[in-house]
């Protein structure tokens, strides 16, 4: 069992920046990779970045790639997602996502989201 809890979402102006963080805990030792995903009013949940459990491979949606970075810190057992040059559109509820895997079985886990807005 794995329990994700986001913080860090709010109200900021177009240009401006956030920092999302995701605490885990439980079992954390199968978590092989974690991501953020986002979901608009009216739009499907899409991946926003991901991470693998080293820190050595990450991806990201095109439409932040050069504005947001994703990281991990495993000591510390949080996961964080820096967002720069914020746009209106990318307002959205944000997610943190672990995947697991167990004796062969693969599992996701979802945090409860956190609201982020951009907007003047």
């Amino acid at each position: 069992q794995v329990q994700l809890v986001e913080s860090g979402g709010g109200l900021v102006q177009p240009g401006g920046s956030l920092r999302l963080s995701c605490a885990a805990s439980g079992s954390i030792f199968s978590i092989y990779a974690m991501g953020w995903y986002r979901q608009a009013p009216g739009k499907q949940r899409e991946l926003v970045a991901s991470i693998s459990t080293t820190g050595g491979s990450t991806t990201y949606a095109d439409s932040v790639k050069g504005r947001f970075t994703i990281s991990r810190d495993n000591a510390k057992k949080t996961m964080s997602l820096q967002m720069n040059s914020l746009r209106p559109e990318d307002s959205a509820i944000y997610y943190c996502n672990a995947g697991t895997v167990r004796l062969g079985v693969i599992r996701d886990y979802w945090g409860q989201g956190t609201q982020v807005t951009v907007s003047s």
